[in-house]
């Protein structure tokens, strides 16, 4: 067995796999919800719980941060790849609470494509999240970040299209505010995704 050039402490990735576990659960709670877009305000209590809950694995894993002399990859990674994280599902909780807030009656397809996106973006997040002690392997992770940047070219495709059809279909304005800044969370959660996992590949890299 080869000697290990990185101290493995494994609280900090099994703390990750966690955070990014309820990221993917917020993120298939949202595809539901747009889906299926009935009791909303049931279903947004449930979202906001998981964003509390991921709330608080980001404050453990910065608490811990603050606590621990040796960390298994560089103290600005671990502290970047938490919030990424994070913002994911501030992001997810975001558009929720507006769709509430403006009392949004019907979601659009659109709508539905981005929160399918987000899902799969955060799925594939989460695999190689949970691959992050393998950062000495990079190659074996290289086709999940590729594929997390090729959703997120989808998802910028399907938002451009969305706010271009609302400007050329929409007549009332107040629904074309509402709509472009829901789109714009949308597609924000999906960057968020593309932020961690480079993140990861910076890491894998930097250790390779």
């Amino acid at each position: 067995m080869g000697l290990r050039l990185i101290p493995r402490e494994e609280k900090f990735f099994d703390m990750f796999v966690q955070q990014a576990e309820n990221v993917v659960e917020g993120a298939r709670h949202l595809k539901t919800l747009l889906e299926d877009y009935t009791d909303l305000e049931q279903k947004r209590l449930i979202i906001e719980k998981i964003e509390n809950h991921g709330d608080e694995i980001a404050h453990r894993i910065l608490e811990k941060l603050n606590t621990t002399f040796i960390t298994p990859m560089d103290r600005e990674d671990i502290h970047a790849l938490t919030c990424a994280l994070d913002d994911i599902l501030d992001f997810i909780y975001a558009t929720v609470m507006r769709l509430h807030l403006y009392g949004v009656g019907k979601v659009t397809a659109d709508a539905c494509r981005l929160a399918n996106i987000i899902y799969r973006a955060t799925e594939e997040t989460l695999a190689l999240i949970t691959d992050l002690d393998k950062m000495k392997k990079p190659k074996v992770m290289k086709e999940r970040w590729i594929e997390v940047n090729r959703l997120e070219n989808e998802g910028d495709s399907v938002s451009r299209a969305a706010i271009a059809s609302l400007f050329e279909n929409e007549t009332n304005p107040i629904e074309v505010i509402k709509w472009k800044e829901l789109y714009e969370h949308l597609e924000t959660a999906i960057d968020k995704c593309e932020d961690a996992v480079n993140i990861v590949e910076a890491v894998c890299l930097k250790n390779a």
